[in-house]
Formats: C-alpha cells, sequence, structure tokens
C-alpha cells in the first residue's frame, strides 16, 4: 500500500524532460497524416514479421487447487529463477524481440537521440538549506548519475562533494543511492546502495571531514538509517526472505553489525515498518503500516536507548482500519487520522498526552476534499488537499485569514517541496502540468509572492507551451460515475477520429496519476498523438471513496472504467479504434491485462510494464514479496469469496482464445514487486491461445528491477523501443 508518509517525504520524482521535435515531413495541421508510402511500407513489415519465430515456452502442467477450484498452469515452472532453462528461456525471447523490431532500429535510435536531447546534460537541482548546510545535485555532461554537494553557510562557499555517483557506479551493470543521511553534527553521513535492482539495499557509512569509507556496513535494509541525537546512533529496517520490512534494529556507530540491538519486530505479516524522525528533529517514529491500519511508535532522539512508546495502538479486531499519520513541533503532535473520517481529519495534542481521547480537532472531515499532506512551520500549517481530481495548496496562519495558492491553471499538480526550516515564511513548493515543465518556487506565505526558483531547461530552445493543448473532461461510466481524464496534444492536431492517441491508467493503492509534464511524450505528440490519463478508480483523485470504490470486491470499476474512457475517445473523435494505443505499469499493467481480455477490439497495441497479471496464484503465495501485505487491496484468495472474485478477472486465468492487440510486454529479472514470471508466462498462455498474428513481445532487462535500468541515459532507450513500436505499428517511420 502507497501510504502517505509525513517524516520520510521523498521529493516527487517526476521524469522532467523536454523538447520540441520537427514534425519531419508531416503536415503542420494535421500531424497524424500517414501516406500511402508509409502504409505500404507497414504491410511489408508485418508480412516478413509472420516469417520470424517466436520462442517456444514448453509446457510443463501443474493442477493447482483451491476451495475446490482446479486449474491447470502450464508455465508455473518458470518461476524457477537459478533453473538455466528458464534464464535460456528468457534470452530466447529477448533474441526474438531483437530480431523481430530489428526493422525499427533507425527510428527507435532516433527516438532516443530525441528523448536524450531534451535532457539538460549539466543540470542542477534548486538547494536547500539544513542545519548550516545548502545541499544539491547536479549532472555533469554525459554522466548517467547525479553527483551530490553541500555548501557550508552560504551558496558561495566552496562546493564538497558528498558522493559523485558515477564513479560509485563503475563496474556495474546497476547503481541506485538511497536514504542519504548526515549525522545531527554534519560529519558522517550514511546513505544505501543498490547493485541490483531488488531494492535491497546495504547502508555504507562515509566521513564527511576526511572522505574516508568507514567500516560500518548495514546489510538486507530498506536503504536509511535515522540519526539519533547523539551522532552514534543509528536505527535502521532490515527486509525478511518476502523482502516485508520487518525489524528495526539500533547500531553504534564504528561498531561491527554483528551487535546490532533489535528494537523492534513486526510480526504481523500484514504489516511493515520503517524508523523516522520527527521535522522538528525531537523524536524518533517507528511506524507499522499495512493497507487499512496504522500504528506509530515514540521515543525522544536524545534517549535513543530508551523504550519506544506506542502513540495510538492499531486496530485489534479482524478488518479494524484506522490509519493516522504524525508530527511533532514545540509542544505539540500533529495527527492526520481517518478516525471517523473517510477523507481524513487534522487532530492536535499536548506533547505529553497522546492518549487519543486528549486529541483536538483543528480540520474537519470534509466529504468532497481529500487530506493528503501536512507541513508544519512556527507561524503556519499548509495542507495538501485534493479536491475534484486535482490538489491545492492551503496556508493557514496562526494569525490572519487562511488561503489556496492560484496557479492560474485548471489541469496542474502542485507539491511541498523541501521544508526544512521551521521559522520561516517561505514554502519551498513544486509546480508543473500537462504543458508546462517542472518548476520550483519559493512562495512567501505572508505575502503571497512567488518567486520562481527554476524551471526545468528544455534544450534547443524551441519548446513552447503554448503550442499544446490541455484539458479536462468527465466521462460518463456504465454506472453512471463521472470519471475524469487528463488530455493533451499539439494544436493543429485535428479531432476527426484520424489521430492516434495514447490512453494510460493505474487505478490501485489509492495513488493518483496527476497530470505533471514529461518531454518523453512529446516524441507522440509532436508526431500527432492524442495522451489521455484516465483517472479511474482504485486511485484516490477524487477522494478515498474513489479508492475504496476501485480494490477488493469492487476492483472491476478500475478495468470497465479505463474501457469506458477509452471508448468515449473514440466516440468522441479523439481517435479511432485502429490508432488508439494503451499503456500501464505494474498494477497498471494489471490493469492492461484485464482491459484486452474484456475490450480487446478497442486496442491497436499495448504498452504493458512489468504488469502483476497472475494475480490469484501471487496472491495465494504468502513466500512472495508483497502478497501478505496487499489482502486488504485485492483480498485474500485463501477466502472462497476472494478467489472466485480474483479468479473472474486474473489476466493471466481469463486468457482466451481470440484476437488480441499488438503488445510490447517489459520485466525485470530482479523484479522485487512483480516477479518476472509472471509476464513472462502471461506472454507464453497469450501466444498459445490468441488467433491473430499480431506482434507479441517480451522485453526482460536482466540485469535490473521493477524500475527498470538505473542511469538517466540508459534507461531512456525503453521508452525510445515502446514509442518506436507503438508509431511503427501505424505506420510512422520517422
Amino acid at each position: 500500500m502507497l501510504n502517505i508518509n509525513f517524516f520520510s517525504k521523498n521529493l516527487i520524482s517526476i521524469l522532467l524532460i523536454g523538447l520540441f521535435v520537427s514534425l519531419n515531413g508531416f503536415s503542420q495541421n494535421n500531424p497524424s497524416k500517414i501516406t500511402t508510402t508509409q502504409k505500404s511500407k507497414q504491410v511489408k513489415i508485418q508480412k516478413t514479421m509472420q516469417d520470424i519465430a517466436a520462442p517456444d515456452c514448453k509446457m510443463i502442467p501443474k493442477e493447482l487447487t483451491t476451495h475446490g477450484d482446479k486449474r491447470v498452469d502450464n508455465y508455473y515452472w518458470l518461476n524457477e529463477r537459478e533453473n538455466p532453462e528458464v534464464i535460456a528461456y528468457l534470452e530466447a525471447e529477448n533474441a526474438y524481440k531483437d530480431a523481430a523490431l530489428k526493422h525499427i532500429a533507425p527510428l527507435k535510435d532516433r527516438l532516443y537521440d530525441e528523448i536524450i536531447g531534451r535532457i539538460k546534460q549539466d543540470d542542477a537541482s534548486v538547494p536547500y538549506f539544513n542545519n548550516g548546510y545548502f545541499y544539491a545535485n547536479r549532472y555533469e555532461t554525459g554522466k548517467e548519475y547525479p553527483i551530490y554537494t553541500r555548501k557550508k553557510g552560504k551558496l558561495e562557499a566552496a562546493e564538497q562533494i558528498l558522493l559523485n555517483v558515477n564513479n560509485l557506479a563503475e563496474g556495474f551493470d546497476y547503481y541506485a543511492v538511497g536514504g542519504m543521511a548526515v549525522s545531527p553534527n554534519n560529519k558522517v553521513m550514511a546513505y544505501g546502495i543498490d547493485t541490483v535492482g531488488r531494492r535491497q539495499y546495504t547502508i555504507l557509512f562515509k566521513n564527511l571531514e576526511t572522505g574516508e569509507m568507514l567500516k560500518d556496513v548495514l546489510p538486507n535494509t530498506t536503504g536509511r538509517a535515522v540519526w539519533a541525537s547523539d551522532n552514534k546512533t543509528v536505527f535502521y529496517t532490515t527486509k525478511d526472505e518476502t523482502l516485508r520490512s520487518s525489524k528495526i534494529w539500533r547500531h553504534t556507530f564504528g561498531t561491527d553489525n554483528s551487535q546490532d540491538v533489535e528494537v523492534y519486530e513486526e510480526k504481523e505479516t500484514t504489516y511493515g515498518c520503517y524508523v523516522t524522525k520527527t521535522k522538528s528533529n525531537k523524536y524518533l517514529v517507528i511506524g507499522s503500516y499495512a493497507t487499512l491500519a496504522s500504528e506509530m511508535r515514540i521515543l525522544p532522539a536524545d534517549n535513543p536507548t530508551g523504550e519506544f512508546e506506542i502513540f495510538e495502538a492499531r486496530p485489534t479486531e479482524k478488518g479494524g482500519k484506522h490509519e493516522y499519520w504524525i508530527d511533532h513541533y514545540d509542544d505539540k503532535w500533529f495527527i492526520m487520522t481517518n478516525l471517523d473520517a473517510q477523507n481524513f481529519r487534522l487532530m492536535e495534542t499536548a506533547e505529553n498526552a497522546i492518549a487519543k481521547s486528549n486529541w483536538k480537532e483543528i480540520i474537519p472531515h470534509r466529504k468532497d476534499v481529500l487530506i493528503e499532506d501536512m507541513e508544519i512551520f512556527k507561524n503556519y500549517l499548509v495542507l495538501s488537499e485534493r479536491k475534484n481530481g486535482l490538489t491545492q495548496l492551503r496556508v493557514i496562519p496562526s494569525e490572519g485569514e487562511e488561503h489556496y495558492i492560484d496557479f492560474g491553471e485548471d489541469v496542474f499538480m502542485a507539491y511541498t517541496s523541501v521544508n526544512k526550516e521551521f521559522d520561516t515564511d517561505i514554502l519551498r513548493i513544486g509546480y508543473t502540468s500537462l504543458t508546462t515543465p517542472n518548476s520550483t518556487y519559493d512562495y512567501n506565505m505572508k505575502t503571497r509572492e512567488m518567486t520562481l526558483l527554476k524551471q526545468q531547461e528544455i534544450p534547443g530552445g524551441t519548446f513552447s507551451p503554448d503550442n499544446y493543448q490541455a484539458e479536462r473532461v468527465y466521462v460518463t461510466a456504465r454506472d453512471g460515475v463521472k470519471v475524469p481524464v487528463s488530455i493533451v496534444y499539439r494544436k493543429g492536431v485535428k479531432l476527426d477520429g484520424t489521430a492516434p492517441c495514447m490512453i494510460y491508467g493505474y487505478g490501485s493503492y489509492g495513488s493518483s496519476m496527476d497530470p505533471y509534464f514529461n518531454s518523453i511524450r512529446l516524441s507522440l505528440l509532436d508526431r500527432g498523438f492524442v495522451y489521455a490519463i484516465a483517472h479511474v478508480r482504485g486511485g484516490q483523485e477524487m477522494g478515498r471513496h474513489w479508492y475504496e470504490d476501485g480494490k477488493l470486491l469492487n476492483k472491476k470499476n478500475t478495468f470497465t472504467d479505463f474501457v469506458d474512457c477509452s471508448a468515449w475517445l473514440i466516440d468522441n473523435k479523439y481517435s479511432a479504434k485502429d490508432k488508439l494505443f494503451a499503456s500501464g505499469r505494474s498494477a497498471g499493467g494489471l490493469l492492461m491485462g484485464a482491459i484486452i481480455n474484456m475490450r480487446p477490439d478497442l486496442y491497436k497495441g499495448i504498452l504493458a510494464g512489468v504488469p502483476f497479471v497472475d494475480v490469484v496464484t501471487t496472491m495465494l503465495d504468502e513466500s512472495i514479496p508483497l502478497t501478505t501485505g496487499e489482502f486488504d487491496e485485492w483480498g485474500n484468495p485463501k477466502e472462497e469469496e476472494y478467489y472466485n472474485y480474483i479468479k473472474s478477472y486474473s489476466p493471466y486465468d481469463n486468457v482466451v482464445a481470440q484476437d488480441y492487440p499488438a503488445m510490447l510486454v517489459s520485466t525485470g529479472l530482479h523484479d522485487s514487486q512483480v516477479q518476472y514470471w509472471e509476464p513472462a508466462k502471461w506472454v507464453a498462455k497469450l501466444r498459445d491461445l490468441k488467433t491473430d498474428d499480431n506482434l507479441l513481445i517480451l522485453d526482460t532487462t536482466m540485469e535490473a528491477g521493477h524500475g527498470g535500468k538505473s542511469g538517466r541515459f540508459v534507461r531512456q532507450m525503453q521508452y525510445a523501443r515502446e514509442y518506436a513500436f507503438l508509431l511503427d505499428l501505424i505506420g510512422i517511420t520517422e
């Protein structure tokens, strides 16, 4: 479950690159026009493709019986990660991919050059101030990885390089750094590294005064260490064999990790845990979380060997629900809770009176507004609130009138950025939209003045947001619910049914898909594509009920919403069946699998990234990462009602003998969230049963996991391949 965590808020990571691309011979008035010559080329390519044989995946029938219902899985054997035959099969699929897509290599290379051409090579983040230093990261021309830096006291000070990830990554196919945490005295930094892509980090320590790497090594962690106030004690989280975050440890700096003390074990397998620190730095917090419940424990940061105290116990009854998060300032605790408040409310209590009976409401629950986040200052409280699918920032001063920040657009994404200081009138925020590159502002909460610090630079100097049109429409789903859809296209594209269109969706875990700028998609927009984001149920765009109406026994609403939005785009001439494409990743890949079983006729092609498609078998196997923690998301198929419902939509279980769209399916061998064998099995079964000659590709990254490759340039090849695949299907070859 993607719960909001107010202590370890990461900066919203947005893929922010962009450049206006020439239309390469296409009409400015109708960029989607496809010439007769291009159609002829496409027919020849498709005929050639029929002569390339796909790998033959052997069948080893395995009977799986649950609640008296027997399923036969012919490809169950593919879950043997160490089996040489499995690796050989995946490599054969990759070889087939290379052969089958060889004809689009020039287009793929051109797209890749376009995409990386929109990346500012020597880019840098906006510095933020924390505990006496300005922190930032920057990139150097041609380099794949960031360089993390700081400057003491003022921006004019000499730069100190904390980590040059380019040097660290030498010799590795994959390298990720996470959880950088500097000690309170600014002398030592802890950080996590993952060299496989399975999100099992090893925490290392660096002496920032000498540059020396220290002997402390903490393996199998989530990657983040939290410092106590004494500069010698850190707390960290380790994972169990299912990769569940299950234990919190106390480590004394300078000692071997074999001497570390286990301070908490999360024994309930439906929960995970983490450790963090309040914004005030006064308290350490252990959080336990499940899909529908949470529990916090607190300990003064200056007493690291003390006992953590439960803030509010989790529900004890089966199916009990109470999610809450806490933060601290001065002599008060602030609690965001859904106790008797579906969309959450905000409460406070005295520092020494944490019992629930002492909580006092300061922001009440509202049926049409979801409270998503809070940021505490000495004289202000800032809330991130979602209404009508969009996040708005609400500034509440201790004295004076509250207000919402006006961004001047109807379809946008706004968020609070890094705000480490308490005694300030300045709020650091981020802003973007479908046509506006990511922008960082300092907002004066007193004068209401907005100062632009940085907007994502689009190399080349020809990009203009004025060339694009963004819209928000509401599609009436089959049960009468209004589903928002965000749409962007290049001005001049005719909405007469001739334009190709990509529709994207996710719809799970209450994760909202915001309308942010992504310069990669300019390669589609500038070739005449319409791009649509369907904000289907299962996300949280329209409030907490939107999530609850798209999970458990309501999960099919996610799929039917997406199908209805797709049909609306066709009916309203944004595209046509032979030009409509759909895309989704992870749980969005599940969405792709479900919709093509339901309505394969609506789509010309599908991009399914790391798709969660074997839902029944995975949710029955508690040894697989994420399974136990997601029973409240999908249901536990050990209960017959949920088994039958999940089986009725599980993409792998519902593949039938019918025509399917062309598909490019991607996965990673080391994926820790959706195991590689799910898409591999799905592709094999589709190949066996589908009745069409449309191209079906399995692309396995053998040296990465759920997020793909780690370098900022090398990871773009996946997008270039996917876009070339789509463009080729409709005869666009340039």
